[in-house]
């Protein structure tokens, strides 16, 4: 799958973001080793520590199926700065693809691809 698709299917998630405390919508795609694709966006609670961040929710929507294989994730928003992954989405991240691709988009459609590695160059594994 193209970056482009990719980012298009995250642009969909985005559009299921559950924001009403902070209006900042995000959308992920995750591509696992077969060419699934598993859409993730941001949902937030009253009580700000129980949000879950698309990038979380698409990972783990994939691994309650039993996928543990990834090769990119798509990450949008409605920002007009590129949104990278929090810090605990970069460790979920190493977790399941660390030699894996982030590509990030704004609604300025300004792209930027990372590795996970980049993002986490030393990643907490036992």
């Amino acid at each position: 799958m193209t970056d482009k698709a990719l980012i298009e299917q995250a642009k969909k998630a985005m559009e299921n973001a559950y924001v009403p405390y902070s209006h900042f919508k995000v959308g992920a795609a995750l591509l696992d080793k077969n060419g699934t694709v598993f859409r993730g966006c941001n949902i937030e609670n009253a009580s700000y520590g129980a949000t879950c961040c698309a990038e979380r929710t698409a990972i783990f929507k994939a691994v309650s199926e039993g996928i543990r294989e990834f090769e990119k994730i798509a990450i949008v928003s409605n920002s007009n700065q590129l949104t990278p992954p929090c810090g605990i989405c970069r460790q979920v991240l190493w977790e399941f693809m660390p030699d894996g691709i982030v590509i990030l988009q704004n609604d300025s459609e300004e792209i930027k691809t990372y590795t996970v590695r980049e993002l986490l160059p030393v990643g907490f594994t036992l």
